[in-house]
């Protein structure tokens, strides 16, 4: 009967998460030469090719689709029988803090796997911009933030690198010569930042048409017709339409949606349990309609 080591399917998720045998070394605190040993190594067990990659790019196998399933499975039911023979489960009450957008995701899935299995935990659940959730966590209002990281910040555990892109409707038509319409967050907001600095550097006029709150009140916003927006690629949601080279917009780059704790109460049990909830989950629960 053969067994997966659970240190290598770590290492797999790592990787599948990440993208790169890199990243994933970073985040493990490995070598990347042993990222690449520990995933031969489970190639070999497995006895199929679970990871394709080249010098520009990694991805999965249909295998490897497979096999993030039943590693998931394998390191929680693991993590459940530590916990359970060290006589000892989380408790107390964890303050979470999450990007607004994320509700749009798989995300509440994994809060309730994480309740399931740590059900003496908890929950103070603050829903709200990225930027106003940065101001509670280094005020100690928050013990783990998850949503998005300023540009070129290295803070934090990354969960998913994404793309920032530009969003409205199927009749979307604009006019570079004319103030754009924006349908942005209010101050601090990450995205509206990215968005002023992208027009900026291009030199186009723009005037904040909508201001809003949530993610809800954006995308009514946008699919009312009353502006342009920009949301990560994998966020969109299907009423909207991320807009193209036609549209004749700057690039916007990347954004990272990123796990970060607070340094005071990192160590806390509920905290590490649910640092490892969320990485095992996978980065595509980050993403619109996720599971």
């Amino acid at each position: 009967m053969t067994g997966y080591d659970p240190q290598l399917l770590a290492t797999f998720l790592a990787v599948e998460q990440t993208g790169s045998f890199t990243r994933a070394a970073a985040r493990l605190g490995l070598q990347q030469p042993t990222v690449s040993q520990h995933i031969r190594r489970l190639e070999e067990q497995v006895g199929r090719t679970l990871v394709l990659r080249d010098t520009h790019s990694v991805s999965l196998t249909a295998d490897g689709e497979v096999m993030t399933g039943f590693a998931r499975n394998i390191l929680a039911a693991s993590e459940q029988a530590a916990a359970y023979f060290r006589g000892s489960q989380p408790r107390g009450r964890l303050r979470i803090g999450i990007s607004d957008d994320l509700a749009l995701t798989g995300l509440p899935q994994i809060l309730r796997d994480f309740r399931r299995d740590n059900p003496l935990v908890d929950f103070d659940l603050t829903v709200d911009q990225s930027g106003l959730l940065h101001q509670r966590l280094e005020g100690d209002k928050l013990d783990v933030f998850i949503g998005k990281r300023p540009s070129g910040e290295e803070r934090g555990q990354l969960v998913k690198r994404d793309r920032l892109v530009w969003v409205g409707t199927p009749s979307t038509k604009l006019d570079l010569t004319r103030p754009l319409p924006l349908v942005v967050y209010p101050a601090p907001s990450l995205s509206r930042t990215e968005i002023r600095r992208a027009l900026n550097r291009a030199r186009l006029p723009f005037r904040s048409a909508c201001v809003c709150r949530g993610v809800n009140g954006l995308i009514a916003a946008v699919a009312a017709g009353i502006g342009i927006s920009a949301l990560a690629a994998s966020l969109v949601p299907a009423q909207l339409t991320p807009l193209g080279p036609g549209h004749r917009l700057p690039e916007l780059g990347l954004i990272d949606l990123v796990l970060l704790t607070n340094p005071r109460t990192r160590r806390r049990p509920a905290v590490s349990a649910l640092i490892a909830t969320v990485l095992a989950s996978g980065s595509k629960s980050l993403s619109a309609g996720g599971a």
